[in-house]
């Protein structure tokens, strides 16, 4: 089978830098960028491979998708919202991976199933400056929705409560900061919340520590359709420029992650000790988190399933006003550079 490429594109803009971020979750860019594979591939291209984790001043780049040079594997709700708004980015790949979606509460509550949220007050973060930024609120909507759906409840079952935000930057540590991000933890730890959405190893370790304990496993409890939110599916993105004139090098860092998918697949103990460092939490919070066969599903795909999946996300966030208008899905997806990826991959074997 030849390799996929796509017509030339004139002129090609020059291209003196190859950037990514990623989000603080299992992410197939991040493991490949760990474990020193990206700079490996590009190192014959004179390209340097940063993230913006290592460049704070271009930050807001994880968010409008107006950098060229970007890839971007993180959670949907900025990339639906930049998209949105008219970001020339395009979706080249979709992750799903289970990470501790839960609805947190105290010990005492006796909240054990989706039923028992009905009347209780259910933390729900402020807006953000941006659309983009109110990333907590988004998937504390979006998890709430998915327990209460599935005790036949809504939103009109449960209370609300808005919670301010907390200052990330303000933290003692990157741990810390991170933890930051459920701001409605300590209002359920002084009694004036009954129940917060959290997700993720940091969160994991965050009731650790304050000794809140889950209601609700809705990895264990939910079909996916119950889980969709912020990071299922997780969107792989690109700049437009970047597809038009650099073409190989997209389909390159793709068989990147698909090696580090493999690898990580294989290599379960060697990954959480990567995990530790990019999702900044412990080791238990990382073991608590990530659970079962996690490790074999992190290589992207762009299956219907998924696409329908993020479909589904992007129409509530549209109906909860986090978007500035809606848009066709199937207008953002491009299929090609996965399919070379892969068969690059292959070829490379």
């Amino acid at each position: 089978m030849s390799i996929a490429v796509a017509p030339p594109a004139s002129p090609a803009t020059s291209l003196q830098q190859i950037w990514f971020t990623r989000c603080p979750v299992p992410t197939a860019s991040g493991i490949a960028y760990k474990l020193g594979w990206l700079e490996e591939e590009f190192a014959a291209d004179g390209l340097p491979v940063s993230t913006l984790q290592e460049a704070r001043q271009l930050g807001r780049h994880h968010y409008d998708h107006e950098l060229p040079g970007l890839f971007r594997e993180g959670g949907n709700v900025p990339a639906l919202v930049a998209r949105a708004a008219g970001a020339p980015s395009r979706l080249i790949g979709l992750t799903w991976i289970e990470e501790w979606q839960t609805i947190l509460v105290r010990p005492d509550s006796g909240i054990r199933t989706p039923a028992d949220l009905a009347g209780k007050r259910l933390a729900l973060p402020a807006w953000a400056a941006s659309r983009g930024g109110s990333i907590a609120r988004a998937m504390s909507l979006q998890g709430y929705r998915g327990a209460l759906a599935l005790a036949g409840l809504g939103f009109d079952d449960v209370r609300l409560v808005e919670v301010a935000l907390l200052d990330q930057e303000a933290a003692r540590t990157p741990q810390e900061g991170l933890q930051r991000l459920w701001s409605g933890l300590d209002h359920l730890v002084r009694g004036e919340v009954d129940a917060v959405y959290v997700k993720g190893a940091a969160a994991a370790d965050a009731a650790r520590r304050l000794g809140l304990v889950v209601g609700i496993d809705l990895d264990r409890v939910a079909g996916p359709r119950y889980r969709i939110n912020n990071g299922t599916p997780r969107p792989i993105t690109v700049h437009q420029s970047l597809l038009d004139d650099h073409f190989d090098l997209v389909v390159r860092f793709l068989a990147q992650t698909l090696r580090a998918a493999e690898w990580a697949a294989e290599n379960r103990d060697a990954l959480h000790d990567i995990l530790q460092v990019e999702t900044r939490a412990g080791r238990e919070g990382v073991a608590e988190a990530y659970r079962d066969d996690f490790h074999t599903t992190l290589a992207p795909d762009l299956s219907a399933q998924r696409l329908d999946y993020l479909g589904i996300q992007k129409d509530f966030l549209n109906l909860h006003g986090f978007l500035e208008r809606d848009f066709e899905l199937a207008g953002w997806v491009d299929p090609r550079p996965l399919q070379a990826a892969r068969e690059l991959l292959a070829s490379r074997r």
